[in-house]
């Protein structure tokens, strides 16, 4: 069977079939491939993360430690938002650093924070950006993928 994912809507469309069929071992190797289509991915940006210039060290416990433990791959099958996202989870942050990752790709401008908790003082930071010049060059590789486990999965349905 040939399937050609244009969208998200594509891979709503086959999940959906899958539960019509009432086909529970297929929907959850569909979306046990779809992850490993993925996955490849979060060790890259995790490695980006802690080779994010800085003065100290790489510190697990760290700005850049925080960064690389919140680094997340989703999977969804159902909802506008179907396919495969790969994110920095600022839910995974501790207190006062949810927006960070966002602040360090350069997403939101300007970086502004004390110096070491002095309230007083104040510094703008500029951004250095991690995530997406290391997921871009992956990108056509991870749709491939993920092609490959929808077709996987048609094949297994004929």
């Amino acid at each position: 069977m040939d399937v050609r994912l244009q969208t998200s809507r594509d891979l709503v469309r086959i999940a959906a079939e899958l539960r019509r069929m009432n086909r529970p071992e297929l929907q959850k190797r569909f979306r046990q491939e779809l992850r490993a289509a993925g996955k490849p991915m979060v060790p890259r940006v995790r490695q980006a993360i802690q080779q994010i210039p800085s003065k100290r060290g790489y510190s697990s416990g760290g700005l850049r430690g925080n960064m690389a433990r919140a680094v997340k791959l989703e999977v969804r099958t159902t909802g506008r938002e179907a396919g495969v996202r790969l994110r920095v989870d600022g839910r995974k942050m501790p207190s006062g650093q949810k927006a960070l990752q966002s602040y360090m790709e350069g997403v939101k401008k300007p970086w502004r924070h004390p110096v070491f908790g002095n309230r007083e003082v104040w510094v703008k930071q500029d951004p250095k950006p991690y995530f997406f010049h290391t997921v871009e060059p992956m990108g056509l590789a991870a749709q491939r993928n993920i092609q490959r486990a929808a077709e996987r999965v048609a094949d297994d349905l004929t």
